[in-house]
């Protein structure tokens, strides 16, 4: 099945509707249907003592991949929102770009529940974090 929004919709949909994501520069490149990779840009003022990425910064770009991969489904549904989130933080990121990778595990009609895997860009096979998410989904009527 084809993705029902395109890298530059979710880019657009950023911009206009969640400003905190595109203030923090967070730009998709990939979706395809269930599916969404977007990358977070390194900046100086997402770190924390030790040198690392705040783990605020890491479960900001983790929601907003699950959005997109949750848009990838049902569509551009901006009143699709997050219910749960959870963030397991393997490893401390280097400073610099991380890349987030969201799948969806199962979408319902007013549940979607998927991961998220967070890498540095300069380590790909190595993970900083994992998430789990749950996005409830309005009914078609209130859409």
């Amino acid at each position: 099945m084809a993705a029902r929004v395109s890298v530059d919709e979710m880019n657009r949909i950023m911009r206009e509707d969640v400003p905190m994501a595109a203030n923090l520069g967070i730009r998709f490149e990939s979706i395809e249907d269930g599916r969404a990779t977007a990358r977070l840009p390194f900046r100086e003022d997402l770190l924390r003592p030790g040198g690392t990425v705040t783990g605020p910064a890491m479960m900001a770009v983790a929601d907003v991949v699950m959005f997109g991969a949750v848009l990838s489904r049902i569509g551009p549904v901006n009143m699709a929102v997050t219910t749960s989130l959870n963030a397991n933080f393997l490893r401390r990121p280097k400073p610099g770009d991380l890349l987030a990778d969201g799948r969806l595990i199962k979408c319902g009609r007013r549940l979607a529940y998927g991961e998220v895997t967070l890498v540095s860009a300069d380590a790909p096979d190595d993970p900083v974090c994992h998430v789990t998410c749950t996005y409830s989904i309005p009914p078609e009527e209130a859409r």
